[in-house]
């Protein structure tokens, strides 16, 4: 099947629950046995069936089953968010002792993680250029034991060589990791050498802004066990209804995704000709560096973005952001909605690399508004910065 087509069947199963279209919301905790033989049985494979809700339910399987023939895994762990998902993950691998290469464009709770709980448990980070490709090989240690990617990242869009880095990293006997949110549909991560391919199902696998959700997917048997452990000892276990809204916007992503990239690379196109712009952040665009190998690895966009303007006063760039009819001031991105967020200064931090932008930076998610609208507003934007707030 083709994954449009694939993306309404992925995780249903009509025929265990009456017909009934969509997989049923199970909410549960207790599971009752009917012997204690059963009850033995049960614990002896704890991560088959259902046991105790924390461990999964119909609606959980049926979830993490549709996300891992979407990406082209073994299987899937659920979490109760993208942040649950990276941290379950990296903690599945690392120890007292390990050494850990994080991309400098990392996520700021995943470098928050790193600098915090994984430095007070003896983990070492070291943060690398995230063009660094092959040239990764000079950062490994006998004790690296995780390669974290994202690719592009979530503020600043570098595209990474994933092919490059994996081959390195495996040779040194290392386990890579992608954020692939951007990438949710387009990016096929087991195919280009990824172990664990993590997403804040938050954002486009639910697409309604209206449930926090992650999700884990693991290349083999043997790091799925090692992941769903390692989620498992930490509790993590996400709500009924969370699960059932993951279900029901997986549905519609392939058909959302289309409308947003589609959006988003005519927004991008009509702004990098705008006076006001110094450079556009967006891999499907020919104009940016890292179009060769987006073109390469992925089969599309999404509607996230960053532009870079020229140089101009705080009060001007506030000016035009706070009278934007549709992208409106708000955090995350994936949903039906527009949003923008300025990225300047505190928000993108880099330890490893220069991030060196010539004036105001900020990041726009294209949401399911008529383009029209959406260039309107943008263009009505720059009246206010000519302004001067």
């Amino acid at each position: 099947m083709k994954k449009d087509t694939r993306i309404l069947h992925a995780g249903r199963h009509p025929e265990k629950f009456d017909g009934a279209v969509n997989p049923p919301v199970f909410h549960a905790s207790t599971i009752l046995h009917p012997s204690v033989a059963a009850m033995e049985k049960s614990g002896k494979t704890p991560f088959e069936g259902v046991r105790y809700g924390r461990f999964g339910t119909p609606t959980t399987f049926a979830l993490e089953e549709a996300v891992a023939e979407l990406e082209g895994g073994h299987r899937a762990v659920a979490t109760s968010s993208g942040l649950a998902a990276i941290t379950g993950a990296l903690m599945a691998f690392l120890k007292t002792g390990d050494h850990l290469l994080m991309v400098d464009t990392a996520y700021f709770p995943t470098r928050k993680f790193c600098d915090e709980v994984l430095k007070g448990l003896g983990v070492e980070t070291t943060y690398y250029d995230p063009l660094i490709g092959a040239g990764i090989k000079a950062l490994m240690r006998p004790n690296t034991k995780v390669v974290f990617t994202e690719s592009p990242g979530s503020l600043t869009f570098e595209v990474q060589d994933i092919p490059a880095i994996a081959e390195v990293a495996h040779a040194g006997g290392a386990i890579v990791m992608i954020d692939n949110t951007w990438g949710v549909l387009t990016f096929q991560p087991f195919a280009k050498g990824i172990d664990i391919s993590i997403q804040a199902a938050t954002k486009y696998i639910v697409g309604h802004a209206d449930a926090m959700l992650g999700s884990i997917t693991c290349a083999t048997p043997d790091l799925w066990l090692k992941v769903k452990s390692s989620v498992a000892t930490f509790g993590h276990s996400p709500g009924a209804e969370e699960m059932y809204l993951g279900l029901r916007g997986l549905r519609t992503l392939a058909v959302r995704l289309r409308q947003h990239a589609a959006s988003a690379l005519r927004l991008t196109t009509w702004l990098e000709k705008r006076p006001e712009v110094d450079r556009i952040l967006y891999p499907p665009l020919p104009s940016d560096p890292g179009h060769a190998l987006w073109k390469r690895d992925f089969s599309g966009g999404c509607g996230l973005f960053g532009v870079v303007l020229k140089p101009a006063a705080k009060a001007a760039v506030d000016a035009m952001l706070d009278g934007y009819e549709h992208f409106k001031l708000g955090f995350s991105w994936g949903g039906f909605e527009s949003l923008v967020i300025p990225t300047s200064g505190h928000s993108i931090i880099r330890t490893a690399t220069a991030w060196t932008p010539a004036g105001p930076s900020l990041r726009f998610h294209a949401g399911l508004e008529d383009a029209d609208d959406l260039q309107e507003d943008l263009e009505k934007g720059f009246g206010r910065l000519a302004g001067g707030g």
